[in-house]
């Protein structure tokens, strides 16, 4: 996606997760290009291949099967597990199908599941990505996705300076990063190269899970199920940037 030269660019970056948190895509509909961060360390015991939906009025942890998945080992090198993924798909589908089966979403949801889980799932990242990029168009969401394995070969670099080389490839003269990573930045040295960094609260609004107590910070999936589609942009925009 060119620029016009008098337009300005806000980027953000953030490794992919599975089906991630309202959050995340609060992250995405605050900048224009949204840099999926699939070469970093995949950590174990992390969010990027597990999360949670509510299953009798209560967290259920949903984990997706991984082989090859080390703490030092890039999330795009890793892959499903072959063994357990087509036994693992079928149990999360059915899982999804009776803990929710009273959701006014669930037939357009399960038809998403279903695009994404039957979709290419050898490479770990394809999933997440393609999981990523459903809910992005079942929300409306016209932010640009860009993978930073395919665009900036400066693997070499780490923290800081590899998203300050990122928002300078990319010609961004914004950054916004999950309120988080707060302590891990220098404003400064953004300022330097004329970069502006902002930090995004998210605000988590409360919505009806049914029959249930609210359980917030719960998959995105769980929001998409319960609530009206037309009522989705609105959620997205429920954030602070400091």
């Amino acid at each position: 996606m060119e620029l016009a030269a008098d337009r300005t660019l806000t980027l953000g970056v953030m490794q992919p997760y599975l089906f991630p948190y309202l959050g995340y895509f609060q992250l995405i509909a605050a900048v224009d290009r949204f840099v999926v961060y699939d070469d970093v360390s995949f950590m174990k015991q992390g969010w990027v291949n597990r999360n949670r939906i509510l299953v009798n009025g209560a967290p259920h942890m949903f984990t997706l099967p991984l082989s090859d998945a080390g703490s030092f080992t890039a999330i795009n090198a890793i892959g499903t597990d072959p063994r357990r993924y087509d036994a693992w798909r079928g149990k999360f589908l059915r899982t999804v199908s009776q803990a929710y089966s009273r959701a006014p979403n669930l037939r357009p949801v399960q038809d998403m599941l279903e695009r994404v889980l039957h979709g290419p799932h050898e490479r770990l990242v394809d999933l997440l990505v393609n999981g990523i990029r459903e809910v992005m168009a079942y929300i409306g969401s016209r932010t640009e996705l860009v993978p930073s394995s395919s665009v900036h070969a400066n693997q070499h670099l780490s923290g800081q300076a590899r998203i300050l080389d990122i928002c300078g490839r990319e010609g961004a003269d914004r950054y916004v990063n999950a309120i988080g990573g707060k302590e891990l930045y220098n404003a400064a040295a953004f300022a330097e190269r004329g970069i502006t960094l902002s930090f995004l609260r998210s605000r988590l609004p409360p919505y009806q899970q049914g029959r249930h107590a609210w359980v917030p910070g719960l998959s995105i999936l769980d929001i998409l199920l319960y609530v009206p589609q037309e009522e989705l942009p609105g959620m997205m925009n429920a954030y602070d940037l400091e």
